[in-house]
């Protein structure tokens, strides 16, 4: 992974960086060698620009080819990342946790304490919905492709871990580990060997529906066993940092 690079672009955000990690296949442990970068991260706004009436750029997206890498970036302002967090937001979870850090702060490491009081059981709905938005997209395809089928799998055992645990666990080769799905071990290795977009010959569709249909069933399950709390208890905690880190950054 071109770690330098992706520091690089970093540093050269247009505002400070509270935190920036890689997420997606590369996050998720199946990368092909043609897979982009998703880097994904939380910026701070000036105060000028968050107390007039023209708010700064609460959301940054990139999409674009820098010398050779492929670049998917989106960071969002603090506080909208942390609203995020608070609404139960499996996604930004996701992108605080990931151990591919490119850029951090002490205070990022506060968030990821204080964040742990995020997790709540209807973390649930979040994973089944993306669950259900994939199963859709490759159960449509007339060649179905590898990369929604593993996603399928991932959110799914994500999930189920998740709401097992109060962990959160991305990487399918780690959860597969735990879950030892042994037809998961072969879909793997065919992504990371072939292209991002590439399409699976000889899949039992039928199979495959089972096995969805299974997982969807053990992680509704698991959430209703779940001890994980119903709604985040940290409101008060998220807003004292936000306004240190907005005191931080007065320019």
């Amino acid at each position: 992974m071109p770690f330098q690079q992706l520091i690089e672009i970093a540093k050269n955000q247009p505002y400070p960086l509270l935190f920036a990690t890689v997420s997606g296949a590369h996050l998720y442990g199946f990368p092909s060698s043609d897979s982009d970068y998703d880097l994904r991260g939380v910026h701070i706004l000036p105060v000028k620009e968050v107390i007039g009436l023209d708010i700064g750029r609460e959301t940054i997206e990139v999409a674009e080819f820098q010398r050779d890498l492929e670049l998917d970036l989106v960071t969002h302002d603090v506080k909208k990342f942390f609203a995020m967090l608070l609404k139960k937001n499996g996604y930004v979870l996701e992108q605080l946790y990931s151990p591919l850090i490119v850029h951090t702060t002490p205070e990022h490491e506060e968030l990821k304490i204080l964040a742990r009081q995020c997790i709540t059981r209807y973390h649930v709905h979040h994973y089944l919905g993306f669950a259900q938005s994939q199963w859709q997209l490759f159960s449509k395809q007339n060649l179905p492709k590898i990369k929604p089928l593993l996603y399928i799998y991932r959110v799914l055992l994500t999930g189920i871990y998740l709401m097992k645990t109060g962990t959160l666990e991305t990487n399918l080769l780690e959860l597969n580990k735990m879950f030892n799905l042994t037809y998961l071990a072969d879909l793997i290795a065919c992504k990371i060997s072939g292209a991002e977009k590439a399409v699976l010959s000889n899949i039992d569709l039928i199979f495959h529906q089972q096995e969805y249909e299974r997982l969807c069933s053990e992680l509704k399950e698991a959430s209703q066993n779940s001890n994980l709390p119903e709604t985040p208890n940290c409101k008060d905690e998220l807003n004292d940092l936000l306004i240190r880190i907005r005191f931080q950054f007065l320019q």
